[in-house]
């Protein structure tokens, strides 16, 4: 199924069902008074989080939603049967906002937490509500609320423990590949990853994250270059940011240095909160190098960067490295949750902290 993260919708409530207007006839009671009953609620439209649904592909198919209306009140003082509530899955991770206002409405993170979107009309009240002393014989009835109407906009964004950030054949679907269970397409070509890939990474017996894999930025992806910065909302429920460089680029002119710090800039400019994310360096590609000359260029490499903070050399193709950096990773998140707090961030690709300039 195509991957899909942003879709608009319709949603509409059921109106109420009208009141009754009926007078009592017994043998017996010649004035017997109103009897109509009260008209049923319409129903109303609820979003639900549901886990095995990965994307909003469902919604380019069907955009409109409604509940049915409540029914009308009889005789006997019977109240009409109220509409049936009207469920609506959506993935876990999706963001739900009014189209017409942009208001967030809700955020569905949970499997089975609701969101009611669009509230079902009350029902009209029957005659017999309107008796009173001076009015023995009411005609008036309720016609029933309408139900509410709402276009609505959501935006999925995935929930994973840890995202991979760099450019285009950096190597991150390969180490998503090496470390999970995960198989993202993996070319010599860039931008081979066209949407976000989740992996399962398992460190030991019950210890495990999910890690995102989303398609590779360039500078300029702020200003719509490339793929542009679209996916980079799926790294905004992350704990960790892996920052992967290529120490060997395909283009001899390229200088991981500059690359890493245009990725840094790319990452502020779209959200000051994410670029505030701890992030790590990751140096990739160390089979392309014999041994030494690899780390003599990995040392160069965090020197200009004046990068403070946890780097790992790894080889995301042949494995090297990768089960030790799954491993600190594993030990981050879980002292994160021990604690109960995110751990300290460290520096930024640039030498700054995070969150500065």
């Amino acid at each position: 199924m195509k991957f899909v993260d942003e879709a608009r919708l319709r949603v509409q409530a059921g109106s109420g069902g009208r009141g009754s207007t009926s007078f009592r006839r017994e043998k017996f009671v010649p004035f017997g008074g109103p009897d109509g009953g009260d008209g049923g609620a319409g129903g109303s439209v609820y979003l639900r989080a549901a886990e095995g649904i990965n994307t909003l592909a469902d919604f380019r198919i069907e955009r409109t939603f409604k509940a049915p209306h409540g029914e009308p009140g009889t005789g006997n003082d019977c109240t009409g049967r109220s509409g049936t509530d009207l469920y609506v899955p959506v993935p876990v991770g999706t963001v739900v906002r009014d189209l017409e206002t942009q208001e967030i409405l809700g955020d569905l993170t949970r499997h089975g937490q609701e969101l009611l979107v669009a509230r079902g009309g009350k029902g009209g009240w029957g005659n017999q509500r309107f008796k009173s002393s001076t009015n023995r014989s009411p005609r008036q009835f309720g016609p029933g609320l309408p139900g509410e109407k709402r276009s609505l906009e959501l935006e999925l964004k995935v929930i994973a423990d840890v995202g991979l950030l760099g450019l285009p054949n950096a190597g991150k679907s390969t180490l998503i590949r090496a470390v999970s269970a995960a198989r993202p397409k993996v070319a010599d070509y860039p931008f081979t990853t066209l949407h976000p890939n989740l992996g399962v990474v398992a460190v030991g017996e019950h210890r495990s994250f999910v890690m995102a894999d989303i398609p590779g930025l360039i500078a300029g992806a702020a200003d719509g270059a490339g793929l542009g910065i679209r996916f980079l909302r799926h790294l905004q429920r992350t704990r960790l940011l892996l920052h992967l460089v290529d120490i060997l680029p395909p283009d001899p002119a390229a200088d991981p240095v500059q690359d890493a710090r245009a990725i840094v800039r790319e990452l502020k400019k779209f959200s000051a909160e994410l670029a505030r994310k701890p992030r790590w360096l990751v140096l990739n590609k160390k089979d392309l190098l014999p041994p030494a000359e690899a780390e003599a260029r990995a040392r160069a490499i965090v020197r200009a960067l004046r990068y403070r903070g946890p780097h790992f050399l790894i080889s995301a193709a042949s494995g090297a490295g990768t089960r030790e950096l799954a491993g600190k990773v594993m030990t981050f998140l879980e002292a994160g949750a021990a604690s109960g707090a995110p751990a300290s961030s460290p520096a930024d690709a640039d030498g700054a902290r995070p969150g500065r300039a």
